[in-house]
């Protein structure tokens, strides 16, 4: 028998909280059953379970998330995801198109942002 990945976990100091940034930019929602002051909270289709814990993030993350725009440009969900409150962290585009953008969501934690995937179909 093989195991299957069922969440990945991420820490933070407001589960619901980070739980709604990231339902945003992934446009999916809140487990039904997940209310402000919750410890766990589930982001549906997304398989992201986000726990309170009593710790700050105490360094770089050992796991990150890389997010593929499916209906715009890396450069528009950038400035999308921007707007949403995530902080800039590293610029690593390049000027022939390719490369990836580095943000942090509210909590500190990083993440991707590649090129969409009409960019690296034309």
């Amino acid at each position: 028998m093989t195991s299957a990945i069922r969440h990945v976990t991420i820490d933070s100091a407001d589960a619901y909280g980070l739980a709604g940034f990231w339902s945003q930019v992934l446009d999916l929602p809140v487990h039904e059953d997940d209310k402000p002051g919750d410890e766990e909270v589930l982001i549906e289709g997304a398989g992201l379970l986000f726990v309170t814990v009593p710790e700050p993030k105490a360094g770089k993350n050992r796991v990150h998330l890389d997010l593929q725009p499916q209906d715009r440009t890396r450069d528009e969900e950038v400035e999308r995801v921007l707007a949403l409150g995530a902080a800039l962290v590293d610029d690593r585009r390049r000027p022939d198109g390719r490369g990836w953008v580095v943000l942090a969501d509210p909590e500190g934690n990083e993440f991707c942002v590649e090129r969409g995937v009409a960019e690296l179909a034309g």
